[in-house]
């Protein structure tokens, strides 16, 4: 076999077979007794073949890019060297407000904590402060480092007032870890920036020390009272200063690694806090797969009892007319009428068997004409008002659509309601879908029909927010990220 890597062929002119790899152009037959051309193929995305040229075969290059010295020298100009260096420099001054606020803003507010209207929101702006520069911190992690940081879960409640909001500020795991990492990311800036800031600057020093060593006070470079001068000392001093100078973009790296790692721990989701999402999603994965198979078992159903039973009838009774057609005109004629109202029943079966499935209007004009149609197919009148800045995904708008339809459902059915409202609106991140009804409420959140919607909104990694006091109303509230 004789290949050229995908970019190059080697003829040896005894006829070998074309064949094409993964993608890339290769010879299968012989070994060649020798190498008589390369060609270079470059293959277009668009317009098939571009251009074909020849050349020598490419030789390895000690200073290539695979070459040693290339893996050497290639991290001194490397664009994520200089932006380790950078993060590692910009961090020093956020790191120093960070600390600031947290050392001065905590003991102030747990001091004055006897005033509660005075310590209490001393301490509340404090860790404010603190999550804010989390973001930032993950934020610089992931553009100069590309390294993401996963931000914790946070439980949403929408309908918590400024008190509840405080409470969970003030007594959640997530603000105080934040004071931590605030209050440690001083002496970690300190520290990554000299040390990586000394490295930098003593490999420079050392290497340029031949060029101004004469000029220093005491005729030479002080190294633990031994003065530095002649030519042995100034290639020792060139060579560690090189030596160093290779090391120092690894330094940076390591040092800044050892920050995220840190960040890692107190910024991100804690280990708990992923087992218990790993196990949420577990659980709603067998139940997503449960309710699916209920779903292919329910279309089967449908179509085995409803529309083929009809359409095998509505067979047999065009073939009754066909038969009775030339003796009895009158007779077929009836059948064929027969027929038709079969026909007719059948087609609206399956346009609610598809409907059912996933509406044509959903994926063809999108969530408010969908929810229009809903809404006019309700038995209770129903306004609808949907407002997004753009259009969700796929996945969410389906999600979105099957709760409208589930609780419009309910409405009919449970509520004894006389009115309903959907709102459906966006901010950017997420769609927010709000059901309201003015019946007697008593909603389950746990019954079948909201339990199988809570999965669909999991599913998505959204949650879902049941309020059904006995008396009503009935709030159906459903957050779903619009990129899911």
């Amino acid at each position: 076999m004789a290949r050229a890597g995908g970019e190059g062929i080697a003829n040896d002119g005894r006829g070998l077979t074309p064949g094409a790899i993964g993608g890339r152009v290769g010879w299968i037959g012989p070994p060649p007794a020798r190498t008589v051309s390369f060609v270079s193929i470059s293959v277009a995305p668009s317009d098939g073949f571009g251009p074909v040229a020849a050349g020598p075969l490419p030789q390895p290059s000690v200073f290539g890019r695979g070459g040693l010295a290339g893996h050497v020298l290639r991290p001194l100009v490397s664009a994520q060297t200089w932006l380790t260096l950078i993060y590692l420099v910009s961090g020093l001054p956020l790191a120093f407000g960070a600390f600031m606020a947290t050392v001065v803003g905590i003991p102030l507010g747990l001091g004055l904590l006897p005033l509660a209207l005075v310590g209490v929101p001393i301490i509340a702006i404090t860790l404010i402060v603190c999550l804010c520069f989390g973001a930032i911190e993950r934020w610089r992690a992931a553009l100069m480092l590309g390294q993401v940081i996963a931000p914790p879960r946070s439980v949403r409640r929408p309908d918590a007032g400024l008190w509840a909001q405080t409470r969970s500020l003030l007594f959640g795991a997530t603000s105080w870890r934040a004071a931590a990492a605030a209050f440690l990311a001083l002496p970690m800036a300190v520290v990554g920036f000299t040390v990586a800031i000394s490295a930098w600057a003593v490999a420079l020093a050392l290497i340029t020390l031949p060029t101004y060593n004469a000029a220093l006070p005491k005729g030479g470079a002080d190294l633990f009272g031994t003065v530095l001068h002649g030519a042995p000392a100034m290639v020792v001093a060139t060579v560690v200063g090189i030596g160093l100078g290779l090391a120092a973009p690894h330094i940076s790296r390591g040092l800044a690694e050892a920050q995220v790692w840190v960040n890692r721990q107190l910024l991100g989701p804690t280990r708990r806090s992923l087992t218990a999402r790993v196990g949420a999603l577990e659980r709603s994965r067998s139940r997503m797969v449960d309710a699916a198979d209920s779903e292919r078992r329910r279309i089967e159903r449908d179509l085995h009892d409803g529309a083929q039973a009809r359409l095998v009838s509505l067979a047999m009774e065009l073939g009754r007319a066909k038969a009775r057609f030339a003796d009895d005109p009158a007779a077929a004629k009836a059948l064929v009428d027969q027929a038709h109202e079969e026909a007719k029943t059948a087609l609206v079966e399956l346009r609610s068997l598809v409907r059912g499935v996933h509406p044509p209007v959903l994926s063809d004009r999108g969530l408010d004409a969908a929810l229009s149609g809903l809404a006019a197919l309700c038995s209770v009148p129903v306004s609808v008002e949907v407002a997004m800045t753009e259009r969700p995904s796929a996945s969410v708008e389906a999600v979105a659509y099957f709760i409208v339809a589930e609780t419009l459902t309910n409405v009919s059915k449970h509520s004894g309601a006389r009115s309903a409202t959907v709102s459906v609106h966006s901010d950017g991140e997420l769609l927010h879908v709000v059901v309201r009804d003015d019946g007697h409420g008593g909603a389950v959140a746990d019954g079948p029909g909201l339990a199988g919607l809570a999965d669909r909104v999991h599913a998505v990694d959204g949650q879902l927010t049941v309020s059904s006091p006995v008396g009503g109303p009935t709030v159906i509230e459903a957050e779903l990220p619009c990129a899911s």
